[in-house]
Order: structure tokens, then sequence, then C-alpha cells
């Protein structure tokens, strides 16, 4: 193991504690987001390790899920941190990432495919079966709660909200059976050639030091957002940004990692790889944040508003109809590619001027 690969992490934590310890002045700030940077090409280095020792589907899981699970931890601790005035937090995020997701990342992991080798190819079965489950959960996290009237504004009842938060538990849960044991052909490269991996398979050792070192970096990477939020929050009031750019800026932070690993699969050739991590990370941000929300807000009381407004509600609806024609011949080229990027231009502009 190269030693940058644990230095990186270690003295990204370092930066983290000296964050923490002295607070976030300029000079701080600044060596925070290095560390930032550094510990999300770690995170990638070592999510790759794991991948190439599991192989697919289970590599791209392990990245997502890890992803995801720190990111509801940090919604959650912002939420309580934030009282009342957080509450449209964990929507915003959520939705950002399902926007970053499906736009973004798919719009770049296709266009930077498409660039370097024409046409790709992955397996229609599972991008499609992930994509039904992406569009059943949004509608019932992010789009019924603006149409419900058991109470107003955007927010569901009790019942209401165990209902989402089982569905959606439910689905992800069936998603990560049927792409690890029931069909995982499904989620494998529709070309044989390009599941081989020539390079040595790392140990078991290495994949499990790799596997400590993945977790400390996406820790680390959460822990410099939370650090920086505040600085990204005076930033965004200084512009005269809305509230909802702060969600933006969060989910962007803590999907660094995922991009990067995506964008680099496709570069390689392997673009089912691209989808499992792009498709698989936008189930998991609804499956896990909605239930971990839920539980917070019934238990301790705290406010959530889950329901988009309008011109969010048309974004996602045009997403989601893009992505299903994008998907659904299981070829891509360029041309996919800049529509999506196009859409999550939009999505970002929109965010600034509502």
């Amino acid at each position: 193991m190269a030693a940058w690969t644990w230095l990186v992490p270690a003295l990204a934590l370092a930066a983290l504690a000296a964050g923490l310890a002295f607070g976030v002045g300029t000079l701080v700030a600044a060596l925070c987001a290095i560390a930032l940077i550094g510990a999300v090409t770690a995170a990638v280095h070592h999510a790759e390790v794991v991948a190439h020792r599991t192989g697919e589907p289970f590599g791209t899981l392990v990245l997502a899920v890890a992803v995801t699970v720190i990111e509801a931890s940090l919604i959650l601790s912002m939420m309580l941190a934030g009282g009342a005035e957080a509450a449209t937090l964990p929507r915003d995020t959520i939705y950002a990432a399902v926007m970053i997701i499906c736009n973004g990342v798919v719009g770049a992991c296709v266009m930077a495919g498409g660039i370097a080798h024409h046409e790709q190819t992955f397996r229609v079965e599972g991008a499609g079966a992930g994509l039904a489950a992406l569009i059943a959960m949004s509608a019932l996290s992010l789009v019924l709660p603006a149409f419900t009237t058991t109470t107003p504004g955007g927010t569901y009842g009790t019942s209401q909200l165990v209902f989402a938060a089982v569905t959606s538990a439910a689905l992800w849960a069936v998603y990560v059976f049927s792409q690890t044991v029931r069909h995982r052909d499904y989620f494998l490269p529709a070309d044989p050639a390009n599941a081989e991996v020539h390079a040595r398979p790392p140990t078991n050792r290495e994949a499990t030091l790799s596997f400590v070192l993945l977790v400390v970096s996406l820790a680390t990477v959460v822990g410099l957002a939370k650090l920086l939020s505040p600085a990204i929050e005076r930033a965004v009031a200084a512009v005269g940004a809305p509230k909802a750019v702060l969600g933006i800026l969060i989910a962007m932070l803590v999907l660094l990692p995922e991009t990067w690993a995506a964008v680099r699969a496709a570069r390689a050739n392997r673009l089912q790889t691209s989808m499992n991590l792009a498709i698989g990370s936008a189930l998991a941000s609804i499956g896990l944040t909605i239930p971990v929300v839920a539980v917070a807000s019934i238990g301790i009381g705290m406010p959530l508003v889950l329901g988009l407004e309008a011109k969010d509600l048309v974004m996602l609806a045009v997403t989601f109809l893009v992505s299903a024609v994008t998907l659904g011949t299981g070829r891509t080229y360029v041309m996919q590619g800049a529509v999506h990027l196009v859409l999550f231009a939009a999505f970002l502009f929109l965010a600034f001027v509502p």
C-alpha cells in the first residue's frame, strides 16, 4: 500500500481536529478545504481497492452505503443543531442528491464515456428497475407531502411519515437483495470484456485495511463539510442566495467521492459500474435518510417539511422522464450526456434564481 493512501486520511483527520480545536479562521478554512480534497481522493482510491476485491456490484454498494449513512448522520446532526429553521434541510439535501446524481453524475459519466469511447453499453434490467424504485421513493417522500391534506405546508402526519419511511426502506432493501443475490447478473457489465480486471486483486488484509481507511476518509469528508458549513452559510447569505442552496452544497460535498469514482469508471469504459454507483447512491440517499429523519421527527418532535415546491416538482418530473429515455436502451453517447448536464445546469441556476 502506497504511503499517501494512509498519510492523506491521517493529515485530513488532523486538519479536522485542528478546526474543531482552534475554530475556522481564514487559514484553517483553507487548510480544511485542501484536506477535504485529499480525503475525497483517498476515499475514492480505497473504494476502488474494496471494489476490486469484492467485485461488482458489491464494490459500488460499499461506497454508496458508506457515504449515505454518513450523509444521514450529517443531516440529523444539523437538524438537531438548527431546530425549526432546519425543517426543510433533509428535503433540500435529498432532492439535491437526486438531481445531482440523476443529472450531474449520470450526465458527466455519459459525456466522459462518450467522448472517450463514442458509445457505451450497460444492462437495462438493473438500471431500469433501480430507476423505477427511485421514482416511487421520490414520489412518496418528496412529492406527495405537497398534496396531502392531513397536515398543511408540505408535511406528513405521523402515520403517513411512518408509511413513507417503511416503504422507502423496504424498496431499498429489495433493490440491494436483487443487486447482490437474486439478480446479480443484471448489474454486471453487458460486455464480458469490460468485466475483466487484469491487475492483481488485493489481499484480504489489504482490502480490510482499505475498508477501514475508506470509512475514516468518508467520516473526515463529512466532518470537514460540517466544519466548513458555517462559512458556506455565510457565503450563501452574502450573495443573497435562497436557503435551499445550503442543501445543494452539502449534497455536493458529500457526493464528491461517488462522483469522482463514477466518472473514472466511465472513462475506463466501465459504464455499468458508473450506473450501479449512481442509481444505488440515489436509492440509498432516500432509503436510508428518510427513515432516520422520520424517527427523529416522531421521537423528539422535530419539525420536518418534505414536500417540494412547484418549480422543484417540475424539475424532478422532467429529470425522471429524461432518465427513463436515457436508461431505456442500454446504450449511451454524448448527446444524452449533454441533455442531463443541461438539466443539471438548470437545476443549479433555478436554485439561485428561483
